[in-house]
């Protein structure tokens, strides 16, 4: 709970563990039975949790479901485990929360893996053709996590098989500009290579560059692995 922990760091507990049990009442009555108190050289406090009441490990198994089934082609499927990961979802994992080095780290971790999972159904869902609103859905995670190429990537893809080259290009400039001046980098590789479909006019090419980037991420060796490409005319 601290960096440096104050000398009334045993009473703020305490009384945070008092306002906790109050909570719980107040949410259903008898629930602050769940919180244990253990006495002895491992004392504490324990909060008894099943796995099917906690969203954390029910969004990391949606998730991992999510993206296996989106590895072996599956979009749909992909799409309908990603959708319910991610709705568990109510914006960034620790707003509002005292920093801590050890709170930090935990924080980052877990909102990685929200736009790991974003990025997987985004994915799936251009693989399966459901681009409609896409483009939305795209932009406002963006804002939260400018700097993720993948989703750059996707977002000028989805312009693009929309019929939209103006767009992607809109996207791509935009991509390439924030880089430069944030970060001093180059355009992204895969963002370079939506450029070239989007001045084709080629959607097919689009969704080769999205199921191409799916595999080189995700085969770790496997073999076997299929994603339909299901472009348009």
């Amino acid at each position: 709970m601290w960096d440096e922990p104050p000398t009334s760091a045993t009473a703020n507990i305490r009384s945070h563990l008092t306002g906790l049990r109050r909570d719980l009442d107040e949410a259903e009555p008898g629930l602050s039975g769940r919180l244990k108190t253990y006495r002895g050289v491992q004392s504490g406090y324990g909060l008894q949790i099943l796995p099917d009441e906690f969203d954390v490990p029910k969004f990391t198994l949606g998730a991992r479901k999510g993206r296996t089934l989106l590895l072996r082609g599956d979009v749909e499927p992909a799409i309908a485990e990603l959708e319910q990961a991610v709705a568990l979802w109510r914006g960034t994992f620790g707003q509002d929360l005292p920093s801590t080095r050890w709170f930090d780290a935990h924080v980052t971790g877990l909102n990685n893996a929200r736009f790991d999972a974003y990025q997987d159904l985004f994915t799936a869902c251009v693989l399966a053709g459901r681009t409609g609103a896409l483009s939305y859905r795209i932009e406002s995670v963006l804002a939260e996590a400018p700097y993720r190429q993948r989703l750059w990537e996707l977002l000028a893809a989805v312009h693009c098989i929309d019929g939209d080259a103006a767009g992607a290009l809109c996207v791509i400039k935009r991509c390439q500009a924030m880089f430069a001046d944030d970060l001093g980098l180059d355009l992204p590789p895969h963002v370079d290579a939506m450029r070239d479909a989007a001045l084709r006019w080629d959607r097919d090419q689009a969704m080769r560059l999205v199921a191409g980037h799916l595999l080189s991420a995700g085969s770790g060796g496997r073999q076997g692995i299929t994603v339909p490409l299901q472009g348009r005319s």
